[in-house]
């Protein structure tokens, strides 16, 4: 039975995930804030709270804030393979190559805020715990107040040339027949739906994990984050089919930014044995060096446009972001997981 809970639940988030995508690109037309802002912030927080969910029960139930943290910097691992993904099924080119400077900053604060995470560790254990009033650690509140700051940043930013992949798409009104308030509506169903899909495809990897004895092992673990990434891998490819590339990029690099700046903050909220960082080990730095190696190979696709080869149509930025994600997880293996 447990096998058939996760088809039907992949299915939902198949339908629902596919649905989301189109009626965030109708609020980004009908709305006038742009596929980058629906997808960096609407999208990225819809598809990212599952992660949510699976966090505050690993602290607030299981008590292991490993499990959390190690959740949050594999799917931020995922999240930049999924842009590879991205690529490799986009034929028209380098999907790098077709978008602006909006996703350029979305990558350099998602980057960030990865950094600041890192470093927090390594603080909190080998300098000072930096506890407030030894309930929560001081970098939880800096780490949401930093995003939130990256979301101001994104609602103002106003690009003075638009991408290739927005210029194409907004010459054509797709849905002039749809109000703003049918689409609201049926995008609010539509999260709503990826979210309770997203939260109990995390449970039911879990299940599965345990039934299949690999539930404390690096595969079970890998299963998990690759079913709690479930919803952005189905959002970003279906934002993809309909054109919306930076939608589809932006989506990712959201989550990225959501699971830093908002998920440890309330993970450490629920965790009521101290500081949560202090409570996890020191290997997740080298999870998040790998993801900083990864977002640095997505910018430098964007700002540099590398074209080394031309009969591909896979760039090089996405070959050296595949390259990164597997030398991840073999280190990941052989060293130990966190």
């Amino acid at each position: 039975m447990v096998w058939v809970k996760f088809a039907i639940c992949l299915a939902i988030i198949l339908i629902a995930g596919s649905r989301l995508s189109k009626y965030g690109d109708a609020l980004a037309e009908k709305t006038g804030l742009g596929r980058i802002w629906i997808g960096v912030v609407l999208l990225a927080t819809v598809t990212s709270l599952p992660e949510l969910a699976t966090g505050i029960s690993s602290v607030a139930f299981v008590g292991e804030p490993d499990l959390t943290l190690g959740d949050l910097f594999g799917a931020n691992l995922i999240n930049l393979l999924v842009i590879a993904i991205i690529d490799v099924l986009y034929t028209r080119g380098p999907v790098l190559h077709f978008l602006g400077t909006g996703i350029v900053l979305a990558t350099i604060l998602s980057t960030v805020l990865i950094g600041v995470a890192a470093t927090s560790i390594y603080i909190a254990q080998n300098v000072a715990p930096l506890g407030v009033f030894g309930y929560i650690g001081l970098y939880s509140p800096v780490l949401l107040c930093l995003y939130l700051l990256a979301q101001y940043m994104m609602f103002r930013f106003r690009p003075d040339q638009q991408s290739q992949a927005s210029a194409e798409i907004q010459e054509i009104n797709r849905y002039a027949n749809i109000s703003v308030t049918r689409v609201s509506i049926f995008f609010s169903i539509a999260a709503l739906a990826t979210i309770g899909a997203g939260t109990w495809l995390g449970f039911i990897g879990d299940e599965i994990s345990q039934v299949t004895g690999l539930g404390a092992s690096f595969i079970g673990t890998l299963f998990l984050a690759v079913c709690t990434s479930a919803p952005e891998i189905v959002v970003s490819i279906s934002a993809l089919r309909l054109g919306a590339l930076d939608m589809a990029v932006g989506n990712v690099i959201g989550s990225n930014l959501f699971n830093m700046g908002v998920i440890i903050f309330v993970d450490d909220l629920f965790y009521t044995n101290g500081p949560i960082l202090s409570h996890v080990s020191q290997g997740h730095i080298g999870t998040a060096l790998f993801a900083i190696l990864m977002s640095c190979a997505v910018l430098i696709g964007l700002i540099y446009r590398p074209r080394f080869w031309k009969r591909i149509w896979v760039g090089i930025d996405t070959t050296t972001l595949i390259i990164l994600y597997f030398i991840a997880i073999s280190v990941l293996y052989f060293v130990g997981r966190p």
